[in-house]
């Protein structure tokens, strides 16, 4: 069957009397400390009285913003059950510039490239089809000029991974971020990938079951059997994002208080590499390579080895970001030009369209790559009164996520 010329007919759109909100908004709202209560009650009632998908995904999205993330993905769950294709975006031109495909999996906000906070503004058309196992075998794919691959690489997206493989095997339209190539971006696979690259430093990282980090918290076996490095090591809940679970153990003993309180299945553990500069600050940076091209999207400035962004110190040293905005003015022909061969090989051993990676730079001035991955949060959501410099950043980032797709949707595979 030849997919790309079997399209289903536009999507079915949303009730009249609701319009749709979307990721970027409403994490917009989230970000500036609005309160989602009220309009989540409000598109309570409406799902009650209409049937209504679109409205179903944005509740979806509330209740997760709220931190109530069972509900959330039930919700979504009955918005899937009546429709698994979206349009999200209209473009303002006719015809438009360019109709992007996007290939979702069904989960959390962490379960896909948030591609939504990069094109708010721009002028091209979205339609967007969740795909897993329940997916009909005979589906049909909308007119589209290119396919982004949204699923990112997680155990529970392994079936739908499969799935867009397949639905994207062969066809004539550029297909972004192909599937087989974001499983590259696991910690593990990650560190196999690139870990020895000339350039690049990465901590040996090994995923370890429950049992087996207990043996070792017990006494029965060395890490350093496993992993190369020595105490302190770095332990994380497999899945785990955002710094939830992940701590930093001097010795099996402190391993095993960690244990007790965390009860999951299996872990990635690491050696700790101290990034630390002169001054005693540790400088975390993230950066998204677009097409090849490398964009700092923020530069985390922080007494702790744990850099979360934005935070406390960020907002209470204006001198941290005076210096973050100087890295973003200068770095193309700065850190980009010191790390070239580093970014040139990530391109070609990744394979990816678009990837993220949160980095930091060794003593030696190697680039330390701390993750690699596609479902990273990039947008221009920052108080613009204390961080009046992200903004004009994150545009050059978003356009540039625009002209890649309008290149590709120009072009046959």
């Amino acid at each position: 069957m030849d997919i790309a010329q079997t399209g289903l007919s536009a999507s079915p759109a949303p009730s009249p009397a609701y319009q749709p909100l979307g990721l970027a908004r409403l994490l917009r709202a989230a970000t500036a400390g609005e309160d989602l209560t009220q309009l989540g009650e409000r598109l309570l009632e409406h799902t009650q009285r209409h049937d209504d998908p679109y409205a179903l995904l944005d509740f979806a999205l509330v209740l997760e913003l709220k931190y109530q993330k069972p509900s959330a993905l039930a919700v979504q769950g009955l918005a899937l059950q009546m429709n698994r294709l979206y349009r999200l975006k209209n473009a303002r031109a006719v015809p438009a510039p360019v109709k992007v495909l996007v290939l979702k999996a069904p989960g959390d906000l962490m379960t896909n490239t948030p591609f939504e906070c990069l094109l708010q503004r721009a002028d091209l058309q979205v339609d967007v089809l969740y795909v897993d196992q329940d997916l009909p075998p005979d589906i049909r794919l909308p007119e589209h000029d290119v396919i982004l691959n949204a699923a990112c690489a997680l155990d529970h997206n392994a079936d739908a991974l499969a799935r867009i493989a397949a639905l994207t095997h062969g066809h004539e339209r550029r297909v972004l971020n192909r599937p087989e190539r974001v499983a590259h971006t696991t910690r593990d696979a990650a560190y196999a990938l690139l870990g020895k690259v000339p350039g690049i430093c990465m901590a040996h990282t090994v995923r370890l079951p429950r049992e087996r980090v207990l043996e070792a918290a017990a006494g029965a076996f060395d890490l350093s059997e496993v992993v190369d490095g020595r105490y302190p090591f770095i332990v994380r809940p497999v899945g785990s994002h955002a710094g939830q679970g992940l701590v930093k153990v001097s010795d099996r003993h402190e391993l095993a208080a960690y244990l007790e309180g965390s009860q999951v299945p299996e872990y990635y553990v690491a050696p700790f590499i101290d990034y630390s500069d002169a001054d005693g600050l540790f400088r975390k940076y993230r950066i998204v390579m677009i097409d090849g091209k490398p964009f700092l999207c923020h530069m985390g400035i922080s007494s702790q080895w744990m850099v979360h962004y934005p935070y406390p110190e960020m907002i209470g040293h204006p001198e941290r970001r005076v210096a973050e905005a100087d890295m973003m003015a200068t770095f193309d022909a700065d850190f980009a030009v010191r790390h070239r061969e580093a970014f040139r090989a990530i391109e070609a051993l990744t394979g990816l369209d678009y990837i993220g990676f949160d980095c930091a730079e060794t003593g030696d001035g190697r680039l330390l790559i701390f993750e690699t991955a596609t479902a990273m949060v990039v947008h221009d959501m920052d108080d613009p009164a204390m961080f009046p410099y992200k903004a004009p950043q994150m545009q050059i980032v978003f356009d540039a996520f625009y002209a890649m797709l309008c290149r590709a949707g120009a072009r046959p595979n």
